[in-house]
């Protein structure tokens, strides 16, 4: 049995499967973890750096207080995959974390950013 290859009837097939499948790249790309953040980790007297780029020697934007809330999330990137974190041992996960941090980048009161995503909690926006 010989498969053929059927060509869309149209150019509007044709776009129609496009946006289609771009849409559907897009909305997964942005769909990692939750819509706010809230600050923990950070001493009551201190604050949690805003910086330019994933890099803590990247230029500070800005600060988050020890107890700011309702932090927007615009994406993370690094920290454990979901096998690292199932299946290494809790040292080789500090090793893992240490090689590859976890930054996320995001919206605190007009300020966008990244900040070191251990510092990071789920948290939730009333405003």
């Amino acid at each position: 049995m010989k498969l053929r290859y059927a060509p869309m009837k149209s150019a509007f097939g044709l776009i129609i499967a496009t946006a289609f499948a771009t849409g559907a790249g897009l909305a997964s790309a942005t769909a990692d973890g939750p819509d706010f953040f809230q600050v923990a980790g950070v001493a009551a007297t201190d604050t949690l750096n805003l910086r330019e780029a994933p890099d803590p020697h990247a230029t500070k934007v800005g600060e988050i207080p020890p107890d700011g809330t309702c932090i927007r999330n615009l994406g993370c990137q690094g920290g454990l995959t979901f096998r690292e974190f199932t299946e290494l041992p809790k040292s080789d996960q500090e090793r893992r974390l240490k090689e590859n941090p976890r930054w996320c980048r995001v919206e605190y009161r007009g300020m966008t950013g990244w900040v070191a995503g251990r510092f990071l909690r789920e948290g939730a926006c009333s405003e």
